[in-house]
């Protein structure tokens, strides 16, 4: 696997964060959250932390969770 560039690390904490503001917007715990996305809560921590590149379809799981659309995941 390539490495990530310094950009797009940044871009995974951009995203990371936003997905950490929507879920306290929805007074979502990280745990909670996990649990509706049936993932591992180690798993949510690195998507959240930007320390991992999430897949297409763990985003679109996440939208749903979060009763929003996709692209606003990417609203940074």
């Amino acid at each position: 696997m390539m490495s990530l560039t310094k950009k797009e690390k940044e871009y995974l904490k951009k995203l990371g964060k936003r997905i950490v503001s929507m879920r306290d917007e929805k007074g979502i715990s990280q745990k909670e959250l996990s649990d509706i996305l049936d993932m591992d809560d180690g798993s949510l921590r690195r998507i959240e932390s930007g320390r991992t590149n999430p897949t297409t379809t763990t985003l679109l799981k996440v939208s749903k969770a979060l009763d929003v659309e996709i692209k606003e995941l990417f609203d940074f």
